[in-house]
């Protein structure tokens, strides 16, 4: 019912809105008798030709993320005995980050330390052994014992070799195990601040072997991290300047200069069609320091690719397209208009450069 009544108002309001304006309309053109109705003349919008800085430029879209990141990892698996920092916390380089168990650790490099101490001794003791057989085999007459201790020699001289090879390995596993035991009391490797690992809703109070525990990042060095479709890609250089815009805070103004320019497309799912790929390169753009930038927000980027400082430029709208040309209607003063042939240069949304054509202080119409 409701929806009825609307739909009678709605038809009613147009009506009402037809009367009108046919009213206003034959007020104007048709007057009484002996009355000659006026004819305005038709209403055009004029455009100066002007000299000014004209600029091409591309627009980027992407995320903020922070230009240096050390990443912090469990150096073994262990106990978390303290923990030293606090999500977010400043850390400067040397600081104790935290502290893990170091009684498992010691005990493995107790137990490898005595196991290569015993082979040492039975590889003496294989030596002693294989020494008195020699001098044992000097004394025996036949070729039979001759060949019997040619061959235990051959054994022996195996497993010493073996024997060896298991030792490197232990030796090299001992200098690892005690290099991590030096690590147990943890200690920042940068200054900045420590952010723990977004996928631990809690400090862990146990670790693995070489788990991600967090990261430390420079609040002061952030870049924007932007991708472009190939039609822009060859059209940004290093070294371009960018006006960066926050989508959290409209407002506030940044500046970005670019630094890198991928040459490897990464695919990203097209919008007609999901078996559509399309082809996207990645564009490094520093930033400038500024208290409300983050690792993760949603950039806009502005990079101009062409300036020139001094073009004779005029209003977009003005500038009509006949294939190949280009016009304006030139404004030559008393309602008279031209049509002047010109030649364009640089193009934006809101101005164009005319190399040839029109001149600065031209006025151009538009009908």
């Amino acid at each position: 019912m409701k929806s009825k009544i609307r739909k009678i108002i709605k038809w009613v309001i147009i009506a009402g809105i037809v009367i009108v304006a046919g009213y206003l309309l034959y007020s104007k053109m048709y007057k009484p008798e002996g009355e000659v109705a006026s004819i305005e003349p038709p209403q055009v919008i004029s455009f100066q030709v002007t000299q000014e800085p004209i600029a091409n430029s591309v627009q980027v879209k992407g995320k903020s993320q922070y230009e240096q990141e050390t990443l912090v990892y469990a150096p073994f698996a262990s106990k978390v005995t303290e923990w030293k920092v606090e999500n977010g916390g400043q850390v400067k380089k040397g600081d104790v980050l935290f502290t893990l168990d170091q009684t498992t650790l010691k005990n493995e490099i107790l137990t490898t330390e005595a196991t290569i101490r015993k082979a040492q001794l039975e590889a003496e003791l294989n030596d002693f052994v294989a020494q008195q057989d020699d001098e044992t085999a000097v004394l025996g007459a036949t070729e039979a014992d001759r060949l019997k201790t040619l061959a235990s020699q051959e054994t022996a001289r195996l497993n010493d070799e073996l024997n060896q090879v298991n030792a490197d390995i232990q030796a090299r596993e001992l200098t690892d195990k005690k290099a991590k035991l030096k690590t147990a009391v943890y200690h920042a490797q940068a200054t900045g601040i420590f952010l723990y690992d977004d996928s631990t809703s809690e400090r862990p109070q146990t670790v693995t072997d070489n788990q991600y525990i967090g990261k430390i990042v420079d609040l002061n060095k952030l870049e924007f991290i932007a991708l472009v479709g190939e039609q822009d890609i060859f059209r940004i250089k290093a070294g371009m300047k960018v006006q960066v815009n926050m989508t959290a805070l409209k407002d506030l103004k940044l500046a970005g200069e670019v630094t890198k320019v991928s040459k490897f497309a990464t695919t990203a799912a097209g919008q007609n069609s999901a078996s559509t790929q399309v082809p996207q390169f990645e564009v490094v753009i520093s930033l400038q320091p500024d208290e409300h930038l983050i690792g993760g927000l949603s950039l806009n980027g502005e990079i101009e690719t062409t300036r020139k400082e001094k073009a004779t430029v005029v209003s977009s709208i003005a500038v009509m397209h006949e294939g190949d040309l280009a016009y304006c209607m030139l404004d030559l003063g008393n309602g008279q208009y031209e049509r002047r042939e010109i030649t364009i240069g640089l193009e934006t949304t809101e101005k164009t450069e005319i190399l040839s054509g029109l001149k600065p202080g031209d006025t151009v119409v538009l009908q």
